[in-house]
């Protein structure tokens, strides 16, 4: 009979051992922390993209792509001479309605002489006061057109009007543009962001507060207080989450533009399912998780939702139930219905 029992024993390790190893976890609902963190950067709340208000061939591009610019500086220049010969004509349209207006008036002051004396007729009084009026108007006319035309020749310098940092360049010299054509882009001083991209599901919640407390990831000891400015409508394609702004005013000298931060955010406690990222794997196009039938010793596929990552653990918002155990280690080889061996248990 011993013999026979140890036999029994050895069949039971050897059929053990055939089957797939697991690890498992007990699936149980805790709180969840309230604080998340999350990596982004420093942006700039306003963003101008400067353009010359005429078009023209670019004769001199003056800045580079990060130099800061004044106001009234000179970022780049376009080719003058269209815009030469167009304050050419006009002055001398100006000075033609000039000499005429001054043809004008000596011819009224004539009539109004002649008109004291008796030697001149009503009309050609009326005529001539009628002339000198229409030639002061040619005059102002003309005035107006000279300052569009040199109005117009400013423009070939291409100035910012705000001070700030060269962010992009879209032209060189040699190249002709169009007037509204972006050459430069600006990142206007002042207030700055802390831009983050959050998982969709962090934002199922309001936040506990809309501070957001914000470190230099080079220098921790760099820290500030911002307030969520901006969150956006819609996903954005290339991260697959929503960008939130969080506006410094004032920011550290030290968060200069493009500096990486952290930002510490708290939340409403909750109690959810969590799990170890480990036990995540993609089951018909959705996040989902192996529970293990206690009974059958069997493993099924079970989609669940994620309510967001806390570190090296999933926060679920469904899909699985208290109690339930579920596959941690050795998922790599698993199909549905298959009979596994317990290897071990762990935490969440």
């Amino acid at each position: 009979m011993p013999a026979a029992g140890a036999a029994a024993d050895e069949a039971a390790r050897t059929g053990n051992r055939a089957l797939a190893q697991v690890k498992v976890v007990t699936a149980a609902r805790a709180p969840v922390s309230a604080e998340v963190v999350l990596t982004g950067d420093i942006q700039a709340k306003f963003l101008s993209n400067v353009a010359f208000r005429v078009s023209g061939k670019i004769r001199a591009r003056l800045v580079e792509v990060g130099e800061h610019v004044e106001a009234d500086q000179v970022l780049a220049r376009l080719e003058q001479q269209e815009q030469q010969v167009n304050v050419d004509t006009a002055q001398a349209a100006l000075a033609s309605a000039e000499a005429l207006a001054t043809q004008a008036k000596v011819t009224f002051e004539r009539q109004q002489s002649l008109m004291r004396s008796g030697y001149t007729t009503r009309t050609t009084y009326d005529q001539a006061e009628q002339t000198l009026r229409t030639t002061q108007a040619s005059v102002d006319s003309a005035k107006a057109a000279l300052a569009t035309a040199r109005e117009q020749f400013s423009y070939t310098d291409l100035k910012a009007g705000v001070a700030g940092i060269i962010t992009a360049r879209n032209a060189e010299a040699g190249q002709v543009v169009q007037s509204g054509q972006t050459v430069f882009t600006l990142a206007q001083d002042g207030t700055r962001d802390a831009v983050f991209i959050v998982s969709e599901t962090l934002l199922a919640e309001p936040p506990e507060s809309r501070e957001v407390e914000i470190l230099l990831q080079s220098d921790p000891r760099v820290r500030a207080v911002g307030t969520v400015r901006e969150i956006s409508p819609a996903v954005d394609p290339s991260s697959g989450g929503v960008r939130v702004k969080i506006g410094l005013d004032p920011a550290p000298a030290a968060m200069s533009l493009g500096a990486v931060v952290i930002g510490r955010g708290r939340f409403r406690p909750q109690e959810a399912v969590t799990l170890p990222w480990s036990a995540l794997f993609r089951w018909r196009d959705r996040p989902a998780v192996w529970v293990l039938d206690p009974e059958s010793r069997t493993v099924t596929p079970k989609t669940v939702g994620i309510a967001r990552y806390a570190g090296s653990a999933i926060v679920l918002s469904g899909g699985v139930a208290p109690g339930e155990q579920v596959v941690t280690a050795g998922i790599q080889l698993l199909r549905p219905g298959q009979a596994v061996a317990v290897a071990g248990e762990g935490t969440p």
